[in-house]
């Protein structure tokens, strides 16, 4: 295969292994979007919630709809991503988790009672979105390495 072959190929629209995969983000995008509408129709239903009550689930709610919109984004981009999706998926996650550890630490810190527990998880998922990150970070910069070199043979 020439190096022009292997640069349409890589410039060509998705196969359907990769179309496959985009119907699957959307149908989990479409799953964040549900949970995002049933918090919400929770939330409008239920009179006199707390307040750390209403902000969990305005989170929960952003949370779902970024989801939601990454899934939309995801699979009506024709072109080769080159892992950008995962980059963003990457970040969404980190986001989620920094929302998630303010929201955990402001409701502990005002009930004056830090479990070992929360830390445990809070921790664990922090280390588990940043390696993400930076694994797709990672792979994306190899590929867009890989497809310069590949677009400089002669």
């Amino acid at each position: 295969m020439t190096p022009e072959d292997l640069l349409k190929r890589l410039n060509a629209p998705l196969s359907l292994r990769k179309r496959v995969g985009s119907v699957t983000l959307a149908l989990a995008g479409l799953a964040g979007l549900a949970g995002s509408g049933l918090i919400g129709l929770l939330w409008a239903t239920e009179p006199g919630l707390p307040p750390r009550t209403v902000v969990a689930f305005a989170v929960l709610v952003a949370i779902g709809l970024c989801w939601a919109a990454f899934g939309v984004w995801a699979v009506t981009r024709r072109a080769p991503m080159f892992a950008q999706d995962r980059v963003v998926a990457g970040w969404l996650g980190l986001g989620a988790w920094l929302l998630f550890t303010v929201g955990a630490l402001v409701i502990t810190t005002l009930r004056h009672k830090l479990e070992p527990s929360l830390i445990v998880v809070v921790l664990a998922l922090g280390v588990l979105a940043i390696a993400n990150l930076h694994t797709a970070r990672r792979t994306r910069a190899a590929l867009l390495r890989r497809k310069e070199q590949l677009s400089q043979l002669p």
